[in-house]
Formats: structure tokens, C-alpha cells, sequence
């Protein structure tokens, strides 16, 4: 198809302090084909000129105020042979790379991983939320239940969130459940992902919550501290004790000594 010829004056030259960049990108199908190619000339992120791979012509992608420069730009692209082969040899890559790329990335597979987290919610009736977080996992469909001593809890009690991107190729998903714990209770999330074998299984079960721990813990501090002072102290006195008794020892000796 011919593209549309050059009519408009030369453009001024842009200021250095600016960036005009190239972006090429093409997204795949489930399948790893290619579903399409996008070729884009930006300027300070705006686009400007795109790419038609269907007439092989450039095009304008911006209708804002920089509407005239725009064509005139693809214009100039489209009279230029090198450009229109350059970005063909790229639309041509995406075909040639992508098999070689969506084994690795695509197709691959990362286990996730799990940790149960307790928090109180304040409410007597239930007052214990459990939070399943799991992480680290591609691809992101993950199937997240939870066990009560065994038993599977009904998907009722609990609202499951649908994973979110980590940004490194990994999902993170996490599923709460409300609980009112009782001595011997054990609440399992299981976690089913295509990387495992079988599920993946984090258990938990009630005891000393987290503020009764710390203060157990200052308080096994503080006897050590207490108990290592005691024992300071004892053994500063036995060294005074022991050198009294020396000194009553020698001073009858030297009285005797006098007397001669």
C-alpha cells in the first residue's frame, strides 16, 4: 500500500534536555504464537509514530497538539526504506524468538511458597484471623483451601483474593480465615499449584499470642540479669569472706614474732 507522501516543512530541532526512544514490543498467545507487533516512536513517553505491520507504513498515534509534527514525522519514516526494513526485521524477530523464549518462561513452572499468620481481631465470637500468604509461585493459577483438624472448612467462611503479579514473573495470593481457636485445634491451609507433586500444607494451631510471648520473654531477660548480679554479688563477698579469714590468720603470727 503506498504511504502518504512528505508535504509538510522540516521541523525544528528538538532541545537536547528531551529523549526521543524506540519501543517494540509483540504480546503471544497462549499457544506462543504471535498475536500481534507494535513498533512506537516516543517522545518523553508520549507516543508519536506507530507501525502499521499490516500496510507496513507509519502512522501517527497521536492526535493532541503535536498532531502536524506527528505526520510529518511518518512521513518522513515512510520515505525512508531503511526504517520500514529495520522495523520489519523486528516484527520478524518476535516470530523467531518466541519459540526459543516461552519454554523458559512461559511453560516454566515455580513452587510458592506458604506461612500462616495470627492476628486478633477484637472480637470476642471470633477473635483470632488467620491469613494464608503465599508467594513466589508461576503460574498463577493457585488453588488455596483451609483445614479445620482435617476437615475441609467450606469456602463460605473465607473469601479468597485472586493472585496479583510480583513484578519478577511471580504471583502472590493470600486467603484470611476467621477462627475462635480452642485448645487442639489445628487449621491447615493447603495450597495446590501445577509445580507440586502433592499439596502444599502449613498448619497452625492456638497458643501463647504474640504480645504474652514478648512479655515472657523480658521477663526470662530480666531473671537472667538478676540471677547474674546474685552471682556477682555472692562472689564478691566469699573474696572479702576468704580474706578476712587470711588476715586473722597471719596477725596472731606477727604479734607472736613481736613478743620474742
Amino acid at each position: 500500500m503506498q504511504c502518504l507522501p512528505n508535504t509538510f516543512p522540516s521541523l525544528v530541532s528538538p532541545p537536547c534536555a528531551f529523549l526521543m526512544h524506540v519501543a517494540s514490543s509483540c504480546p503471544l498467545a497462549a499457544n506462543s504464537s504471535v498475536m500481534d507487533f507494535n513498533f512506537t516512536e516516543a517522545f518523553n513517553k508520549n507516543h508519536l509514530v506507530c507501525y502499521d505491520s499490516d500496510t507496513q507504513c507509519f502512522i501517527t498515534c497521536s492526535w493532541r497538539l503535536l498532531w502536524l509534527h506527528t505526520t510529518h514525522l511518518a512521513a518522513q519514516l515512510n520515505n525512508d526504506s531503511t526504517w520500514v526494513q529495520r522495523t520489519e526485521a523486528r516484527h520478524q524477530a518476535c516470530s523467531d524468538l518466541a519459540l526459543h523464549y516461552w519454554g523458559w518462561t512461559a511453560l516454566r513452572s515455580t513452587q510458592p511458597q506458604v506461612r500462616i499468620i495470627p492476628a486478633e481481631t477484637g472480637n470476642a465470637r471470633v477473635p483470632v484471623r488467620l491469613s494464608c500468604h503465599i508467594w513466589g509461585f508461576y503460574p498463577p493459577e493457585v488453588t488455596v483451601i483451609w483445614l479445620h483438624n482435617g476437615d475441609i472448612v467450606e469456602p463460605d467462611d473465607y473469601n479468597p483474593i485472586s493472585a496479583i503479579p510480583n513484578g519478577d514473573w511471580t504471583y502472590q495470593t493470600q486467603v484470611s480465615l476467621m477462627v475462635a481457636p480452642v485448645a487442639g485445634d489445628t487449621y491447615t491451609c493447603s495450597v495446590q499449584h501445577v509445580s507440586l507433586q502433592e499439596p502444599l500444607l502449613e498448619d497452625w494451631s492456638p497458643g501463647l499470642m504474640p504480645q504474652v510471648t514478648i512479655m515472657l520473654a523480658v521477663a526470662t531477660v530480666l531473671m537472667v540479669l538478676g540471677l547474674g548480679l546474685f552471682l556477682q554479688a555472692a562472689s564478691e563477698d566469699h573474696q572479702m569472706d576468704t580474706s578476712r579469714h587470711r588476715r586473722l590468720l597471719v596477725d596472731p603470727i606477727s604479734d607472736l614474732i613481736l613478743w620474742c
